[in-house]
């Protein structure tokens, strides 16, 4: 069995429609969506709806650790719209119709914190596309039980704002949960590392995202063959064996575009 894996595709359909190639299976570990493009603030969601200049300073703010001054910066632009949440909802179901009509294989998917879950099940309904999306669940695949976890942690000191946009974001607790009810699989498949502080820093944004104990705690207790993840674009490091696990950052897809392959 051969199989692909991609995280952090954030908006590179032409790249996704080879993804698939020569595989079996192709699994997406989340962040479809290419909401603030860094690279290329005209582009993506909020490029769209806003514009380079005002990304550029949202951006310029957050770059700078300003995120008081960003947050109340983004409120402003969002209160300056009247029609906020369509303008929103037409931005992703374009996108992610785009995206889904891309793929090439069999998909099996998780959520990133950058993705709308409902969105996403409800354009992939209505498209009829082969990409089934998993959060919580796990599924058999040539004779392997791969387990699914979406989205990705809040700090429980920045809780949820009203917004036309809510990232998919999830208590520690709740997130761990979600992990621990899964059963004993071969692979876990989800968008954040385990709290690994190698897998966890990001040395370009020179700080640690939020991994999951839970995950941790999964992986030692059930030895799974790999545990497959994303979130952290430039990893301090993409590889580290916990006992017999292949803890592996599949890389950040946008930028390169290539496929993490696994085997069995």
């Amino acid at each position: 069995m051969r199989v692909h894996v991609v995280s952090d595709v954030h908006g590179n359909a032409e790249a996704l429609a080879r993804a698939g190639d020569g595989a079996d299976a192709l699994l997406v570990l989340g962040d479809l969506l290419d909401f603030i493009d860094y690279r290329e603030p005209g582009k993506g969601i909020m490029g769209r709806i806003f514009g380079a200049e005002k990304v550029t300073e949202f951006i310029r703010l957050r770059t700078e650790g300003l995120r008081e001054q960003a947050g109340v910066y983004i409120r402003g632009l969002w209160d300056e719209l009247s029609d906020g949440p369509r303008l929103v909802s037409e931005a992703i179901t374009e996108e992610y119709a785009r995206l889904f009509t891309a793929l090439s294989a069999p998909a099996y998917a998780t959520a990133g914190n950058v993705d709308s879950p409902e969105l996403w099940r409800k354009i992939a309904a209505e498209l009829g596309t082969d990409l089934r999306l998993f959060d919580g669940e796990s599924i058999e695949l040539g004779g392997l039980r791969i387990g699914f976890v979406g989205g990705a942690l809040r700090l429980m000191t920045f809780p949820p704002t009203k917004s036309h946009w809510q990232p998919y974001l999830r208590s520690p607790e709740e997130f761990d949960a979600a992990v621990a009810g899964l059963p004993p699989v071969d692979i876990l498949a989800t968008h954040i590392p385990p709290a690994v502080a190698e897998l966890t820093y990001d040395v370009v944004a020179r700080r640690s995202e939020l991994g999951s104990y839970g995950l941790l705690e999964k992986i030692r207790a059930d030895r799974p063959r790999w545990s497959l993840f994303g979130h952290v674009h430039q990893p301090l490091s993409g590889r580290v064996r916990i006992g017999p696990t292949e803890c592996v950052n599949v890389g950040h897809f946008k930028r390169w575009g290539r496929p993490y392959v696994i085997n069995w």
